[in-house]
């Protein structure tokens, strides 16, 4: 993980603040557009960032897309095919789903949310291409954060957005952009000049990178760590270094997802009882839906991306995220956290924990044997 400055990053909250700035910068962009998701839905937001996409290549401009095969198993076949044939070039990550064969290379799926404009500006974060209010039995809008990148950090972000999008090409016999340097992006220093690091996770040489950025900064950590995540299903290392944290005087707080979505998502429970003895916080979410994947160590580290704290992220999905060095970007995350903690999340107890539901704590044995007969499954077991 390298640290680079000279970087200008800009908080984005939820879809209100992030499909407005894509959007205005996909319609200045001039030269090549390239965006990976997860999830991508025709719905309100799809079609307007698709018809802004459209309309970039009616000016000359390439564009990219680039999806997953089970996040956006409901796009239509009959939308992809109209992005096509207005010019945009589509790509389906690991297309073939079939629930009658296994294939553990189908559970390694494309998580990371990335747009590059121009090589100028990239956006990077948990958010999909999805309406806020297009959250199916939960409550809406979702919380959710990405960020708008310009600077130095560029070059690498660009570069890690185009070559998957190449070697993908040669397996697709798609369309292939000719890798060459952003002569059009300036690499120089903003006036920010934030501290920054792109960080991603993949199958082959970037394994363990976000969890290790994590467990660096946990092992650091002097005053506090608050980590806001969707889907919390922490391995042993991560559970023992936030007990460690927490033994050694540090100020620990987790804003969990308190709408559970899946059955297995029950899983998290399984650590409530250990977590709250050795003096962790916990806060569930259930005001709406959320999808946070962030976190702020001492008011001067944070991260903000696609990788939740589970095996799915941590063991097998391609992911993305953006780590800050900087005090006052910090800070800013940290009050918004703070916010959905106060306004629309309930404070788990231990003595409420202990002497909770018997039925509630057995199933969520039951989802975290699930989840272990699953990694066993896969080979994983060891490492959870």
């Amino acid at each position: 993980m390298h640290f680079i400055s000279g970087n200008q990053i800009q908080l984005l909250r939820s879809g209100i603040e992030y499909f407005p700035a894509l959007e205005h910068a996909i319609d200045h962009a001039q030269h090549d557009i390239y965006i990976q998701t997860y999830i991508y839905e025709a719905d309100e937001i799809g079609t307007r960032i698709g018809n802004a996409m459209i309309n970039a290549v009616n000016r000359g401009v390439s564009v990219y897309l680039l999806i997953d095969g089970f996040g956006s198993k409901t796009l239509p076949k009959t939308y992809i095919e109209s992005l096509e044939s207005a010019g945009v070039n589509v790509m389906v990550y690991r297309q073939k789903i079939s629930p009658w064969t296994f294939k553990k290379n189908r559970l390694r799926r494309l998580h990371q949310k990335v747009a590059v404009i121009d090589g100028i500006v990239a956006f990077v974060g948990g958010i999909n291409i999805i309406d806020d209010h297009n959250v199916p039995h939960q409550t809406a809008p979702r919380i959710d954060y990405a960020v708008r990148v310009q600077g130095a950090l560029l070059p690498t972000i660009s570069n890690n957005v185009k070559k998957l999008w190449q070697r993908l090409a040669w397996l697709h016999f798609h369309s292939k952009p000719v890798l060459t340097p952003d002569t059009h992006a300036p690499v120089h220093s903003t006036k920010e000049s934030i501290k920054a690091a792109f960080v991603t996770r993949d199958n082959i040489l970037h394994r363990r990178d976000i969890e290790a950025a994590y467990l660096k900064a946990i092992h650091s950590a002097k005053h506090e760590i608050m980590i806001a995540n969707a889907y919390f299903i922490p391995g042993r290392r991560f559970r023992k270094a936030l007990i460690s944290a927490a033994k050694r005087g540090v100020k620990v707080k987790l804003l969990l997802q308190g709408r559970k979505e899946y059955f297995l998502m029950f899983a998290t429970h399984a650590f409530y009882h250990v977590f709250l003895k050795n003096g962790i916080e916990i806060y569930e979410y259930r005001k709406s839906f959320m999808h946070s994947k962030v976190a702020v160590i001492d008011q001067e580290w944070a991260t903000i991306g696609s990788s939740n704290i589970d095996p799915f992220s941590l063991f097998l999905a391609r992911e993305a995220n953006i780590i800050v060095k900087d005090k006052y970007f910090a800070t800013t995350l940290h009050q918004d956290i703070l916010t959905a903690i106060h306004d629309g999340a309930y404070e788990i107890k231990v003595n409420d924990w202990a002497k909770g539901n018997i039925a509630k704590r057995f199933l969520s044995w039951v989802a975290y044997g699930l989840v272990r007969l699953f990694l066993g499954i896969i080979g994983y077991a060891d490492q959870h």
